[in-house]
């Protein structure tokens, strides 16, 4: 089941970096699924966490890290170093002929449901923005904007997009955390004492460490990551080093600015007596000790946080529903084709960016509602990709003898397959009981 070179994008290997500077120069692919990663989910998730809670749900962000890390460190493993060439869906679809039309089937339920929220973001943040315009008129701009980038993507461009965007990020969240000041004692404290405090707000502390881990943990979204390196030029062992220095930066980059959105929430909201429960009170963050200046700057960074993440999941929903077709219905072999230039690639992407519409009209829930429960939905994918790549990176046969998982890996991998069905029954049971409260 070679994926050949029919079906893949036809770019040139790139060059392999020998010097710190060539090293410096050649990073790219984690800042782009690091963003594409970091939308409403992280920002919503942290600034609810830490205005609602303090510090003491900050043992979440550090397992869901940790989750993410181990599962992309993994799926990249399998993706430059497997003895068949092939990419990880492709590995997967090695265990059972369903894995391909599963995948392709859930980019395009989570398509919706990541576009509901990721839209929804985009017209209300620009309607706070610019004081005019409606919500759904703003998210139907940016929805075209999305697509006129989506439909031919040239990753070069979407790399130097999401560095720029990266840069407004640092200045907006980090910047503005430093301003505030975090307290580093209810970090510390938060990360190691494993508290899970009562329900503050409408949004009890289940639903939200649940959230939090598939936002961070356990998304779909982590086998963007792949693509990304693919089409970075990165195509075999030689490129495992780079690699991993690159999603290295990406996970201390993903630290930093989830750390700056979770002070801001815990040192200018909790202890007030005000909780979080829609994105004015987000944006009031920093309205007060900062001013104007401040909140502008606020939404300008959930703005870029949320509209980069649009764009990495319409491509990445289109990419997996595509090849995951195209993978089903070929069977082994070589695909016929780029996946990219399939009409179901184009089709999904338009079912992404359209029918979450219906999201943004007036009387439907607000942006952080749509967000806690869209990204709580995902934990229940997580057995079924843990599982998986659990086993294709376990195995001789799939990944060859010389990358095969070491003991202490598959100890890692069995304890998060356990974490993910604890996480997607946690799930469940958060969800039913925030539906009973309503």
């Amino acid at each position: 089941m070679s994926s050949g070179p029919t079906d893949v994008t036809e770019a040139k290997l790139a060059p392999v970096p020998q010097t710190f500077r060539e090293y410096l120069a050649s990073f790219g692919p984690g800042i782009v699924v690091v963003l594409t990663w970091l939308g409403a989910g992280d920002v919503v998730d942290a600034g609810v966490a830490g205005g609602n809670y303090g510090y003491a749900l900050m043992w979440s962000m550090l397992l869901a890290l940790l989750m993410r890390y181990l599962f992309v460190s993994l799926i990249a493993k399998y993706q430059l170093c497997n003895q068949h060439g092939e990419s990880v869906l492709d590995g997967l679809a090695r265990l059972h002929p369903l894995y391909a039309p599963s995948l392709a089937i859930l980019a395009v339920v989570l398509g919706h449901v990541l576009g509901s929220f990721l839209l929804v973001g985009t017209g209300e943040m620009s309607v706070m923005l610019f004081n005019v315009g409606e919500k759904w008129q703003w998210s139907l701009l940016w929805s075209g904007v999305t697509v006129a980038i989506v439909f031919r993507p040239v990753y070069s461009r979407v790399e130097i997009a999401f560095k720029v965007m990266l840069a407004i990020l640092a200045v907006a969240f980090i910047g503005s955390a430093l301003w505030v000041g975090p307290s580093f004692t209810g970090i510390i404290k938060g990360t190691f004492a494993f508290e899970l405090p009562e329900t503050e707000g409408k949004f009890g502390s289940l639903l939200i460490v649940t959230s939090m881990l598939g936002a961070v943990g356990g998304s779909l979204m982590n086998l963007a990551y792949p693509y990304f390196i693919e089409q970075k030029g990165w195509r075999g062992p030689q490129y495992r080093r780079v690699q991993m220095y690159d999603f290295l930066l990406a996970v201390v980059v993903m630290i930093l600015l989830n750390l700056a959105v979770w002070t801001l929430g815990a040192e200018l909201i909790h202890g007030t007596g005000k909780v979080i429960e829609n994105v004015a009170d987000l944006t009031a963050l920093l309205a007060e000790p900062l001013g104007p200046i401040g909140r502008w700057l606020f939404l300008l960074g959930v703005f870029a946080a949320v509209f980069t993440s649009l764009i990495g999941m319409s491509l990445i929903v289109g990419c997996l529903a595509s090849h995951g077709y195209l993978r089903w219905k070929t069977g082994e072999g070589p695909l016929p084709m780029d996946y990219r230039k399939h009409p179901i690639y184009r089709a999904v992407v338009l079912w992404a960016l359209v029918s979450p519409m219906v999201w943004t009209l007036p009387g439907m829930p607000d942006f952080v509602t749509l967000t806690i429960v869209g990204n709580s939905v995902q934990v229940l994918v997580v057995p079924f990709l843990a599982g998986g790549l659990w086993w294709i990176t376990a195995s001789p046969r799939l990944i060859g003898e010389k990358y095969c998982n070491v003991w202490w890996e598959n100890l890692i991998m069995g304890l998060l397959f356990v974490l993910g069905i604890w996480g997607a029954y946690s799930t469940v049971v958060s969800i039913m009981e925030s539906l009973q409260s309503l």
